[in-house]
């Protein structure tokens, strides 16, 4: 049921003296933009006739491309707490539409809409939890970013050796006052890391809090005079940050994953959907994993997964069941990183896992211990690549405009990345050779 209407929408702009409205969305790559416009355009954006230049957004080229449309989904609108309470600031995120109101094919939210609606048609609903982790790094004198901490803080620490319980407390205050359900907050593994858990929710909704929250960590982080970072693996020495994702399944109001008859309490549809995600799990790294610096969070002794592994006890997994969990069965996928754009990851996880469904694949026996598979992950975003172009469903799950659109622009990355002499080469070398 929704949350708002159009009448809401006004009486609330009115009544909290909102002056201003940010009309958000995202491009290709889950990089969160947005068009500025007074309360005095509210009629204008309430029936989606801001305009703007898509050629100028990543994802958006092309020739009919020039003049496209932000429609505002009324369920997201929210008042930055953060700004003053004369004159305040709100925004919504929205779809990106063409003029006569048909979807942009290039528009990732629109993406997740589609599976969203087969799986619909199947019966079903996927709900999410994530838990993301990044990192605050202190700041120059004149505020440049760095990846220096004077902290040295462990799992679970609190203050003074948590140095970022501050800017961590506010960013949930600020998360809270937007509606969002936070459900855990804490210092992570590593000196300056921190992660911040949410509750579960309808995977549209769990999508645009992902792009909301990481908005609101880096804004918290500079007023506290740090940086935010969900880069995947900013040092060396220190443990990567990852994307962890809780997934249910539910059908007619219960969860798909648990039945009572099964061993374990695991439904069959369960251990379809596992076998679905890891029919495409190597194809689905590029979406996942999205950067040159996402590999590097995959070596050993660093705690991220790195071989395809399923388990039901094995935490450490990269695909665990957990069917101790009170709401009943739930598959949790280590995998991705918050570099990635959150709608095409669920997209891609949940259109595998109705290909599992579909195709009534068979997943490992996992009763009795971690199945380990023989299969070698993409090590680096050039392996990615190719893995994402041997599958075809995946690029027909995310339409023939992004895969092209997205394979041009990282194998552009990757080869501007083979051209850089790095400081690594020039020690080793540079004496020697």
């Amino acid at each position: 049921m929704a949350k708002y209407t159009k009448q809401d929408i006004i009486d609330l702009v009115e009544e909290e003296d909102v002056e201003f409205i940010r009309l958000q969305f995202v491009d290709v790559f889950g990089t969160l933009k947005n068009l500025a416009v007074t309360t005095s355009q509210l009629h204008k954006i309430l029936n989606g006739e801001c305009m703007f230049d898509g050629a100028a957004i990543e994802g958006f080229t092309g020739n009919n491309m020039s003049e496209l449309f932000l429609r505002p989904q009324l369920d997201t609108f929210a008042i930055f707490p953060w700004r003053p309470q004369q004159g305040k600031v709100a925004r919504f995120l929205c779809d990106v539409v063409h003029e006569d109101g048909s979807p942009v094919l290039g528009d990732s939210r629109y993406v997740l809409s589609r599976v969203l609606e087969k799986a619909k048609n199947m019966g079903f609903e996927l709900v999410v939890q994530p838990n993301c982790e990044f990192f605050l790094f202190d700041t120059t004198e004149d505020g440049k970013p760095t990846v220096t901490t004077q902290e040295k803080g462990e799992y679970f620490d609190i203050g003074p050796i948590d140095q970022g319980q501050n800017a961590r407390r506010e960013a949930v205050l600020f998360l809270e006052d937007m509606d969002f359900e936070v459900e855990s907050s804490y210092h992570a593994s590593e000196v300056a890391q921190h992660g911040i858990g949410f509750a579960a929710d309808q995977a549209m909704n769990t999508a645009d809090n992902i792009v909301t929250f990481k908005m609101v960590v880096r804004i918290v982080a500079k007023r506290h005079g740090l940086h935010a970072t969900f880069m995947p693996k900013p040092r060396r020495d220190l443990q990567g940050s990852s994307m962890k994702l809780a997934f249910v399944l539910m059908k007619d109001g219960k969860n798909a994953f648990t039945d009572p008859q099964e061993q374990n309490g695991i439904s069959i549809i369960a251990k379809q959907f596992m076998a679905g995600i890891l029919s495409h799990i190597d194809g689905m790294s590029l979406i996942n994993n999205p950067i040159v610096n996402s590999y590097k969070r995959f070596v050993p002794g660093y705690n991220a997964p790195l071989k395809v592994s399923c388990s039901m006890n094995d935490r450490d997994a990269m695909l665990r069941m957990n069917c101790k969990a009170k709401s009943g069965t739930k598959l949790e996928f280590r995998n991705p990183d918050s570099a990635s754009n959150p709608y095409l990851v669920l997209a891609a996880c949940l259109a595998s896992g109705l290909d599992g469904i579909e195709k009534q694949l068979e997943a490992p026996n996992i009763d009795v211990e971690t199945i380990y598979s023989d299969k070698v992950m993409p090590k680096t975003l050039e392996d990615a690549i190719k893995a994402f172009e041997k599958d075809t469903y995946l690029q027909e799950v995310l339409g023939p405009y992004i895969t092209k659109s997205y394979l041009e622009a990282k194998k552009s990355e990757w080869n501007r990345y083979c051209e850089e002499v790095t400081k690594w080469e020039v020690d080793r070398y540079l004496n020697r050779i």
